[in-house]
Order: structure tokens, then sequence, then C-alpha cells
């Protein structure tokens, strides 16, 4: 028996045509300001707390007391910030939605997070290698939202950005220990960062969301800082005894949804308990 299909009613026709047409899957729209600042807030706040949740991964499992306290300060940093990113975009989106709904009643396809953060763990060098990556272009972000012309972005990047940089230093001073310590450890370190080095463009990319709100003042050019990006890594590497990655092809796609799998099993962990019990209150 072929499936039923429901009637279309007259009103649904008029509404057809009066929607917006959206394009080809993957085509950018144009976006008012409202909904490209809420879309900015989600990929900050989004970042921050996918790679919070990976690194309470480690808690009891790093090869040592210090670090592993460390990993999980630095977890609770970015949980942090992406506590007041979300709750922000809450603000912004007006539907009743605060940081705790848009962090655990999102489907996967809703994160706007880049693909390296979603990444599993791997090894403790390739635990560092994301790290030392990801903040490094964190620090330089959060420098530049510090001057943002929306003040409420301005102050959670100028409070968040004294934290960064302890992370960045921290990861730094691990990569040079790994690469410039025993045969295994250089090894582990040169495999950790040939792996998330193919991530690395898509932390760069300036879409029509951002190339908007750049215009306005709020956000801030990610294209600009790859060069001391660049400065900093071939610095932290020639300390380290290591060579720069080979430039795999670069992977895309989380700013759009478009995400690995280890997303979807990394949410499965995460949202188990809010799903499960949607009306309680932590």
């Amino acid at each position: 028996m072929a499936p039923s299909l429901p009637t279309v009613q007259p009103d649904d026709v008029t509404m057809a045509e009066k929607a917006p047409h959206g394009g080809s899957f993957d085509a950018g729209n144009a976006i008012a300001p409202q909904p490209a600042l809420f879309d900015y807030l989600l990929r900050l706040g989004d970042d921050s707390l996918i790679l919070g949740q990976r690194l309470t991964e480690w808690c009891g499992h790093a090869p040592a007391l210090e670090i592993d306290l460390s990993l999980a300060n630095i977890g609770l940093d970015l949980i942090g910030q992406a506590t007041l990113f979300l709750n922000l975009a809450g603000e912004i989106e007006d539907q009743r939605r605060d940081g705790d709904k848009l962090a655990f009643h999102r489907d996967v396809l809703a994160f706007r997070n880049c693909l390296l953060v979603e990444q599993p763990n791997g090894d403790f060098a390739q635990t560092i290698a994301r790290q030392f990556l990801f903040s490094t272009v964190q620090l330089g972000l959060f420098e530049g939202l510090a001057r943002s012309s929306e003040p409420r972005i301005a102050e959670i990047a100028a409070k968040a950005v004294k934290e960064v940089r302890y992370h960045a230093d921290l990861s730094a001073d691990w990569v040079i220990r790994l690469g410039d310590g025993t045969e295994e450890s250089c090894r582990r370190m040169t495999e950790g960062l040939d792996w998330f080095w193919r991530f690395v463009d898509e932390m760069f990319d300036v879409d029509d969301v951002e190339r908007s709100l750049i215009e306005a003042g709020i956000a801030c050019d990610r294209g600009s800082l790859r060069v001391a990006f660049d400065a900093r890594v071939q610095q932290v590497l020639r300390d380290a005894s290591l060579s720069l990655p080979e430039y795999p092809r670069a992977v895309r796609g989380g700013r759009v949804g478009h995400h690995s799998e280890h997303l979807g099993h990394l949410l499965a962990t995460m949202q188990f308990l809010p799903r499960t019990y949607p009306d309680a209150v932590w």
C-alpha cells in the first residue's frame, strides 16, 4: 500500500509562496543582524562547550595528578565561557531558551562548533595537540573580541582572555616537553599534530554570518589571526624539535551543522540526564 500524504490546504500554498527561497543545500543565505549574532554566539559557545565536555573525559585518567587537575580546570573554564555565550545567545533569540536549553536540548545538526573540538581525545599527546591549536586560535580571537562594539561580548571575552592565555601557555609547554622528550613521546606528539592539522583551516574561515558582524564591529576577523597563529606554532614546534605538519586536505562543515559521527556520541552522554528529566532544576 502506498503511504498516505497529508492533504494540501489553500492556506498552505499561500504560506509557501510567501516563504523566502532557501537556495541549494550548502548555499549561504543573507542573514539579518539578530539571527547572525545568535548564530555567532552559538559558534563561540559551542566551541567551548564541546571541548570542555571532551576534557572532562580525562578526569582521573591523566598521566599525573597535576595535569589531571589542569585539564579539569581548563574544562571548567571552557564550560564557564560556554554558559555566558549561550545565555547571551538565548537572550538575543528571545525564544525562552537559556544556556542550559541550548546546551542540552539541541540536536546534533543545530550545533555550530568547529570540527576540531569534537574529535575524540586519543592519547595524552593528541589531547595536548588539540588544546594547543585551539587555545592559540582562541587567545587571538578573544583579544580581538575584547574590543567588540557589542559590550556584552567584549565583557565575556575580556574576562576569558586571562584564562585562555593560561590554556595556551600550558599546552605549549607540554608540546615542547613531549616533542623534546623521549623517542616515544616525540612520535606521539608528532602524530597528534599531524592528525589535528586538517581541522585548523576551518577555525579561520569567515562566512557571510561573520562578515556582516565584522563590518558592524561586533565580531573579530578570524582570517586576520592566521599570521600570528602560524608564527606562534612555528616557534613552539621549533622549541620542541618538531617539524611543521604537512598540510592535508582541510576538513570543514561544523559551522553549518555538518559534523563528524563523534559529536553525536558525545551529545548522547552529555544530554542524557536533562533530556530524561526535562523539568528537573539543577
